[in-house]
């Protein structure tokens, strides 16, 4: 059994437009508890704002907790969980690449660093005033999607770019823009990022990505070192992991198939390899996870 990739059609609207969804987050989780109620990954983008409640959120086997003033933001493909301790509420919303970027032609999603890459954290935390602020305007978005008035979606699309902006802001006031603005390295890790997670099954070295690239691997090691701290080896391990992660607990397949569907040569490889990485054998993951 496959980790369930949910898409927007699946979720119920009174008044749907085909690429955006945007609810109160209490009546989300009402209407869609049998979606859910268990991890599952999404193809689409995802914003939710909590005003109120305390809980745990579980991305990509993180934990993080939930509190007033918290926001999540996911990209397609990660994988997530909620767990609740007292009853929340917020706002939520999603949306398909295209919806927003085929508005916005000469700015993509990437360029909001909680989107940029995996190695930024999926959440920030507003102080009060600004939670105030933020809630007026997804309540203003929340209100325009439930009615039907002239250039409803184009307006849409405007109000979560500035959700988005202020997001962005409020993330980034810790952070050197400097460094986080430095194009060539940036353009270099994006690409590399992307590759690893088309090709990192088969191809488990830096010099394959290097040389498609078109660079040195000591030249793609410095971009990783200065972007992220890491080495190309780490950024690759670190997938690999995820995804044995992600297989061990949401499928059925024995953990030989699983070794097998990573491509490694044989399962005793693979539990090396993996307890290298986690401290912990694929089976006792399992055992420890459930």
């Amino acid at each position: 059994m496959k980790i369930p990739v949910l898409n927007i059609s699946q979720f119920k609207v009174s008044t749907p437009l085909a690429d955006v969804y945007i609810n109160s987050f209490s009546n989300h989780i009402q209407l869609n508890k049998n979606l859910i109620n268990k991890p599952h990954s999404h193809n689409f983008y995802l914003c939710v704002l909590f005003a109120e409640g305390t809980g745990t959120h579980e991305i990509d086997f993180n934990s993080y907790t939930i509190n007033p003033g918290k926001v999540f933001l996911l990209k397609p493909g990660q994988t997530h969980f909620w767990k609740f301790e007292t009853q929340p509420q917020g706002f939520i919303f999603f949306h398909s690449q295209e919806f927003y970027e085929l508005t916005f032609l000469e700015h993509k999603l990437h360029s909001f660093p909680f989107f940029y890459s995996n190695q930024n954290p999926p959440f920030l935390e507003l102080a009060p005033k600004k939670l105030e602020e933020l809630k007026l305007k997804f309540q203003e978005t929340y209100t325009e999607y439930l009615e039907t008035n002239l250039l409803r979606e184009l307006k849409i699309v405007n109000a979560i770019n500035s959700i988005y902006i202020e997001l962005t802001r409020s993330y980034t006031v810790d952070i050197n823009m400097e460094k986080l603005n430095s194009s060539n390295y940036s353009s270099i890790f994006e690409t590399l990022e992307s590759l690893i997670n088309t090709h990192f099954y088969k191809e488990k070295f830096p010099k394959f990505y290097a040389d498609k690239l078109s660079i040195t691997t000591k030249h793609l090691n410095r971009v990783v070192r200065k972007t992220i701290n890491k080495t190309t080896s780490q950024l690759i391990s670190e997938r690999i992991i995820l995804e044995a992660k992600r297989l061990i607990v949401h499928s059925h397949d024995n953990l030989a198939n699983i070794a097998y569907t990573l491509e490694f040569s044989d399962y005793a490889y693979f539990s090396k390899f993996f307890k290298s990485k986690t401290g912990i054998t694929p089976l006792d993951f399992r055992k420890k996870y459930f």
